[in-house]
């Protein structure tokens, strides 16, 4: 019903809470059974719409993706086994990295003069499990848990979890287009798409943090900046 209702309001994309701090301890734990993500999606589906879910225990993901989900947000608490199954089912991974970087900042870590703390080295090899596994990964990086406007740190600390530069523009450009299903209109330089363009200065296709030193945007063939 809940589905429905959003639908019916127009929204273009279910997400759900595959898991969350809940219950007596306050930990995260799976919010939905299996049949239920499965009628979630199946009902998402009658309207072509898709289902996302937020997710960062393995047992969370795991339903998302059985039940037909078609990206994992988050994901910290994914095993090898959980990957694999995430490349098999074709599902991909929204690792939000900034997010977390940002809140251990938050509460004190002084990123670059302490350890990594706990949370920080468990991304780090949710991240590495991921790419080992081929999983498709796109780009967002929860952007409001940091400041609006700094999307770039996320690209930048997916090239410092060991992505390469070229394959992080790929994520937050054709994959992210194609994993919506809005390849055939955006996310890359081609004709009859949609004429969304920036151009900076630099070479991020070598070093990512380019990105920022924006000098050119047109949206939809408008420009609204060139400097």
């Amino acid at each position: 019903k809940a589905v429905r209702t959003q639908i019916g309001k127009g929204i273009d994309v279910v997400k759900i809470y595959a898991d969350y701090r809940w219950g007596l301890f306050r930990d995260a734990q799976p919010t939905f059974l299996p049949e239920e993500i499965e009628l979630i999606v199946k009902t998402a589906a009658s309207s072509s719409r898709q289902v996302v879910a937020h997710a960062s225990t393995a047992e969370g993901m795991r339903r998302a993706i059985l039940g037909g989900c078609v990206t994992i947000e988050h994901g910290d608490g994914g095993t090898p086994e959980i990957f694999k199954l995430m490349k098999e089912r074709g599902v991909a991974l929204c690792p939000t990295i900034a997010a977390g970087d940002a809140i251990s900042q938050y509460r004190g870590w002084r990123k670059g003069m302490e350890p990594d703390p706990e949370r920080i080295q468990q991304k780090r090899n949710s991240v590495k499990a991921a790419l080992e596994a081929g999983v498709t990964i796109c780009m967002g990086g929860d952007v409001g848990v940091f400041t609006h406007g700094e999307n770039a740190r996320e690209m930048e600390l997916m090239v410092e979890y060991g992505m390469k530069p070229m394959d992080v523009l790929k994520a937050a450009t054709s994959v992210n287009a194609d994993v919506f299903r809005w390849g055939n209109r955006i996310g890359r330089v081609k004709q009859g798409l949609f004429a969304d363009l920036i151009a900076v200065e630099g070479n991020p296709t070598q070093t990512i943090s380019d990105v920022r030193k924006v000098h050119f945007v047109m949206k939809a063939g408008n420009i609204y900046l060139n400097k």
